[in-house]
C-alpha cells in the first residue's frame, strides 16, 4: 500500500471509520472471535470476580468446628482406628493425624481405591464429619475451574489460549468502538431515547470502553500465569539481563505488577494499601465489578447478534419456506 492510501486510509478512519473496510475487518474479527470464545468469556469473568473475595468465601466456609469436650485420656491410635472400621466396615486406615488446635483426629480410610476423610473425637471414637467441609471443597473447585479448567497443567495452557482471545476481542471491540473524531465523546455514555435496540449497541460499546484497561491487564496477566516462561524469555530479549541491572529491570517490574494486578488483592510490600480495612475492600469491590465487565459484554454482544444477525436470518428464513409451499393457483 502506498504512502498516499495509508494516509488516506488514517484519514476516513479518524474521520468516519464506518466506511473503511478495516473497521469491518475488525467487526468480522470481533464478531466470530465471540462466538467461539463467548461462553468461556463468561464463565472466567464471572467465576475471576467471584473469586477476588476466595479469603473471604474460605473463611465463610471454614465455619469453627467446637473442639472436643472431652477429659481423662484419649484413645490411642489403635483404638481410633477399631472404631473407624467399625463405623466403615471394608475400610482401611491409611492415615491419621491429631489435630492439636481442635483436639480432633484427622483420619483417612481407603477401600477400593476410595479414600474418606473424616474427623473423629480423640476420646470417644465419635465421627464428627468431613475433614474437609463442603463449602471448602466449592471453593477449591472454583479456583481449580478458573485457574486450569479443571485440567491441571494442560488446562492452565488453554486458558493462556483464551486470555489471548480476550484481548483479541479487547483489542478489536476498542477498533469497533471509535465512532470518529466529531463524536467519539457521544460514545462514553448512554444516551437518552434511541430505543431500546440502540440501547444495547450503546451499553456494549460504553462498558467495552470504559473496562478496556481492566480488560487487557486480565488477559495480559492470564497469558503470563499459563505462559510465564514464555513471558519471562520475551523479557530477557526486551531488556537482556547484566550485572549492571539486576534487580533493577524494568521489564521485571512490568510483569511483577501484571501478576499483582490480576488478582486486586492490594496487601503488598510497598503498596500504600496495607491489610483488612475499607481500602483493600474497596480495592476488591473494583477489581470484582470491573472483572464482570466481560461478562456484561457477552450477555449484551449475544442480543446484539439475536436483533442484527440471527432474528433477521430467522425471519427470512421463514418467509421463504412459507413461500415455497404455498400452492400454485
Amino acid at each position: 500500500m502506498s504512502g498516499s492510501n495509508q494516509a488516506s486510509l488514517w484519514q476516513r478512519w479518524v474521520r468516519q471509520p464506518q466506511k473503511t473496510w478495516l473497521r469491518r475487518a475488525l467487526f468480522q474479527a470481533h464478531l466470530w472471535s465471540g462466538i467461539v470464545f463467548g461462553l468461556y468469556v463468561l464463565m472466567i469473568s464471572v467465576t475471576g470476580s467471584v473469586l477476588v473475595y476466595s479469603n473471604e468465601l474460605y473463611r465463610a466456609a471454614t465455619a469453627q468446628r467446637a473442639a472436643s469436650k472431652g477429659s481423662g485420656p484419649q484413645l490411642t491410635d489403635e483404638q481410633l482406628a477399631d472404631a473407624a472400621r467399625r463405623l466403615y466396615p471394608g475400610y482401611q486406615v491409611v492415615r491419621m493425624a491429631r489435630l492439636a488446635t481442635l483436639d480432633q483426629v484427622d483420619v483417612w480410610l481407603s477401600r477400593d481405591g476410595r479414600i474418606k476423610k473424616r474427623l473423629f473425637d480423640p476420646w470417644s471414637g465419635r465421627d464428627l464429619g468431613d475433614s474437609v467441609p463442603t463449602g471448602i471443597w466449592a471453593v477449591s473447585t472454583l479456583i481449580d475451574l478458573h485457574d486450569n479448567l479443571l485440567a491441571g497443567p494442560a488446562g492452565r495452557k488453554v486458558n493462556g489460549l483464551g486470555a489471548i482471545a480476550v484481548l483479541v476481542l479487547a483489542v478489536t471491540g476498542l477498533g469497533i468502538w471509535w465512532p470518529g473524531i466529531k463524536t467519539w465523546r457521544r460514545s462514553l455514555n448512554l444516551p437518552r431515547g434511541v430505543g431500546w435496540k440502540r440501547g444495547v449497541w450503546h451499553l456494549h460499546s460504553m462498558i467495552g470502553f470504559w473496562s478496556f484497561a481492566f480488560t487487557v491487564v486480565f488477559g495480559l496477566s492470564g497469558i503470563y500465569l499459563a505462559y510465564p516462561d514464555w513471558m519471562q524469555n520475551w523479557a530477557d530479549r526486551l531488556q537482556p539481563p547484566t550485572p549492571a541491572n539486576a534487580g533493577s529491570r524494568i521489564v521485571d517490574r512490568l510483569i511483577y505488577w501484571l501478576a499483582y494486578l490480576h488478582f486486586g488483592r492490594i496487601c503488598g510490600i510497598g503498596i500504600p494499601c496495607k491489610g483488612p480495612g475499607l481500602c483493600d475492600q474497596t480495592t476488591k469491590a473494583v477489581w470484582a465489578l470491573f472483572g464482570l465487565a466481560p461478562a456484561v459484554m457477552f450477555v449484551t454482544g449475544v442480543i446484539l447478534w439475536w436483533n442484527r444477525v440471527l432474528h433477521p436470518w430467522l425471519a427470512h428464513t421463514n418467509r421463504a419456506v412459507r413461500s415455497s409451499t404455498v400452492p400454485a393457483s
